[in-house]
């Protein structure tokens, strides 16, 4: 699994973006999977499901405003990037 961090407005993504990665937390930006919301923006991938107490705990410690966290199954197309 895969966890999304959707927020709503890209000024509190960057912003827990910058406070996680000084956490040591790794996170990437990540364009907001369609299957999360429908409306674009930017959101936070989180890979390890063992990093999101942290997360959580620093969401709520600096008042970061986010819309939800949200799931979603890994799936990669391995036809993606090739070109021949």
């Amino acid at each position: 699994m895969e966890y999304y961090i959707i927020f709503p407005n890209v000024d509190n993504g960057i912003k827990l973006n910058e406070l996680l990665k000084a956490s040591k937390i790794s996170v990437t930006i990540t364009p907001t999977p369609r299957e999360a919301t429908k409306c674009c923006g930017i959101s936070l991938l989180i890979k390890n499901s063992s990093d999101l107490p942290v997360v959580r705990e620093c969401i709520a410690q600096n008042d970061i405003e986010i819309i939800d966290i949200f799931e979603l199954a890994v799936k990669r197309d391995p036809k993606r990037d090739k070109f021949c």
